[in-house]
Order: structure tokens, then sequence, then C-alpha cells
């Protein structure tokens, strides 16, 4: 391991590298490993190196243990074939996540938080997830033959579990307050000897860095205007922020973009306080969203997400089913399936510009976090249809 420190992202309180309790014992807010000053990208042998052999400079290990790695990382940044049209905006692109491993930008967390693990000596490690975490903790955690466990609620839609029991963890479905679960796990990981890579533990942060570097990469090193980011825990966006920040640090890039926070309307809390001009989040009594993969009620780094889009003078947005759903649809008009979660950037895009937030010149990236066949469900809202001929008759059945 690199000699840095975890550092709270509120109070600034320092904390080893080995440590694996990864809340402020003070403030009770997040832990992020400190900032990268200085690094290249390691561009040898670019189609046999991983995600982190890539970074690796931006990366807190000092060796790469690539046995384990499922192919994470490199998805295409895909611009945009009918934005001009439909939303009179010249530069719009999506990062299509939906590629990795495991089918979400998870994948990217879960490697380098399986590289701090297996370096500490862990041999079991376990998640708290309602679906795309639990899936690439399970596929990881089966590649490097480790004793995997995953907690996920009760209510959980039937066709999201068994995606994560084919990897055979144990699979525990949890009665009680989902929300308070996270905080649960992380007692639990001390007295059982699990490793938690939980949706905002800093090294699951440092995975989603690398979305911002590739990024930069994909778009010669100039900067987009706008990064918007469908937000549920805050892990992700933080990581894509730090990203940037850490690029520009090393003079890779001249500037910052704004980082967009992107949340539905029907579990919104990062969004209520940031219109409300608060500081701390409040928690979402019933929350009711088909964007179940941002679902989260009480984000973990809700309030560093806040603090962060402040002092970047960005935007939160909240957008409706409603409008998830057309999004969605436009998305596939793109060629691209993404989960309902996955099409709140678009529609929080096309909000933006109607209210003149955005202009037609500016260059925006929509994250694409997660595959549309993880919520297959939702495709009951766009009612498809298909038609029947019978072979013989099918030349005329075409007139």
């Amino acid at each position: 391991m690199k000699k840095l420190k975890l550092i709270c992202t509120h109070c600034g309180e320092k904390y080893d590298i080995e440590s694996i309790y990864f809340r402020c014992s003070h403030c009770n807010e997040p832990l992020e490993l400190e900032e990268v000053q200085s690094g290249r990208i390691n561009q040898t042998a670019h189609l046999k190196q991983t995600m982190m052999e890539r970074y690796q400079d931006f990366f807190p290990f000092l060796e790469i243990d690539s046995s384990f790695s499922l192919g994470e990382g490199f998805t295409p940044l895909i611009p945009s074939r009918i934005a001009k049209e439909d939303l009179n905006i010249n530069n719009l692109y999506f990062k299509n996540e939906t590629v990795n491993p495991t089918w979400s930008f998870k994948d990217r967390g879960t490697v380098v938080g399986m590289q701090h693990a297996i370096k500490l000596g862990y041999k079991k490690i376990g998640t708290v997830s309602t679906g795309n975490m639990a899936v690439s903790v399970a596929a990881y955690g089966s590649r490097a033959g480790l004793e995997t466990f995953v907690f996920v609620d009760k209510n959980i839609a039937p066709e999201k579990l068994n995606p994560i029991a084919i990897h055979k963890p144990h699979l525990i479905k949890v009665d009680g307050n989902y929300g308070d679960l996270y905080y649960e796990t992380l007692e639990i990981g001390k007295e059982k000897d699990i490793y938690f890579i939980n949706s905002d533990q800093p090294y699951r942060v440092e995975g989603s860095k690398a979305i911002a570097f590739e990024i930069c990469e994909q778009l010669n090193f100039v900067v987009p205007d706008y990064v918007v980011v469908p937000t549920s825990a805050g892990g992700n966006i933080r990581g894509i922020e730090k990203g940037f920040r850490e690029f520009k640090n090393a003079g890779l890039i001249d500037k910052l973009p704004k980082i967009i926070c992107a949340q539905a309307s029907g579990c919104s809390p990062i969004y209520n306080a940031f219109i409300t001009e608060k500081d701390t989040i409040s928690r979402i009594e019933h929350p009711n969203t088909i964007a179940h993969a941002i679902e989260n009620p009480y984000p973990p780094s809700g309030n560093e997400v806040l603090r962060m889009v402040k002092k970047n003078d960005s935007l939160c947005v909240a957008v409706t089913d409603e409008e998830i759903i057309h999004a969605q649809a436009q998305l596939a008009k793109e060629g691209l399936f993404g989960q309902p979660a996955s099409a709140v950037p678009l529609a929080a895009v096309k909000k933006l510009k109607e209210s003149g937030r955005i202009k037609e010149s500016d260059h925006i990236v929509c994250i694409v976090t997660g595959s549309g066949l993880k919520y297959t469900s939702a495709l009951e809202k766009h009612h498809l249809t298909s038609l029947e001929a019978k072979m013989e008759n099918l030349r005329d059945f075409l007139k």
C-alpha cells in the first residue's frame, strides 16, 4: 500500500489506510483516501492492461493483482445521434457502464475494494445492496474464491435474486429497516472479520474515479461542461468528481466539469436538501420510484454530495417516473438499453435544457449506470407490442 491516509470528508480527521471502519469516529461522515497530487497514465500494452494497471498512479496500491479482474472498465463513450434534433443540444455523450462484467458501474469499485481486502489478508467479503452491487460483489467474490455475504432487503424483486444467487454467496434477505443495515454491517464486519465493500466505501469511491479518467481520454482531454450522475448512496458521484480533480492536479486537464447530482422525485433526499438550502439531508420516509437502483432514503454519503455540489457551484435535479420512462425510451432510440435509474441523467438534461440552465453549445456526459436487463419489469410501462404472421403469408403481410 502507498503511504496515504483516510481523511474524513467533513471534519478532516485522519485515519490509517489499513482501517476497515470507513466512517469518522468524531462526526460519522464518510472517509476518503487522500487526494492524489501527481501521476501519469500507463500507456504500455493497452489491450493487455486492466483498468487499475492503466491508472495505477492514481490508485493506493504499490502492486496490482489482476488475477481476479473480470475486465471491468474501458466502457464506450457514445455521442448522441438524436440530441440535436430532440433536445437542441449539439454535444451530448453517454458513458455506457452497462457493458461492465456484471452490467453496471459497480464492478469498478468492487475490484478496487477486493484489492484492498486481499492485501489485508481477508478471506470473507460482503455487501448490502438492492441489486447491482450485490451481483458485482457475488461475482468477484466467486472469482477470487472468497466466502461472500450479500444482504438484501426482504422485499427485493424476485427477478433480482437469482442473478446474485448463481454465484453462490451467502444470500440473506433481511427483515428490518434497510436504511439502518448499512451501519449494522460496519459493526458486523469488525465482529465477524468480514470486509464489507458497501456503497460509499472509500475503495469503491476510488474505483469510480476511473470513469472520469476514461472520459478525459475519450474526449482527448477536452473536459465536458457537465457530467450528470444518477445518485443513490453517493459513492459513484463522489468518485467521478474526485477523478477529475486528481487529473487536474496531475496536469492532465486544465479545468473541472460541473458534476450534476440527478435523483428520482420519489426518493430525492439530496435534491430536497439542496433546493431548501439545508446543510444536511433528511430521511425519505416513504420512497416510491421506478428507479429502484437509486431508491436510497438516507444515502450514507448524502451530506458529502450536498457539500460537493455546493462547493463546485453545481446542481441537483429531480425527475418524475414519467420523465424517467420517457428518457428510457429515448435511450433505446440511441441503441442503449439502460435500467430506469440509468435514464435519470437524460431526463435531468432535458429538464435543465428546457429551463435554460444548460445551453445548446454545452458539452454534456450522461452516466448510463446499469443495464435494462437488471429490471425488465419496467418494460411494462412502455406498452410494447409485436406482430404475428404465418410464413406463407409473410410477403403479403409486409405490404
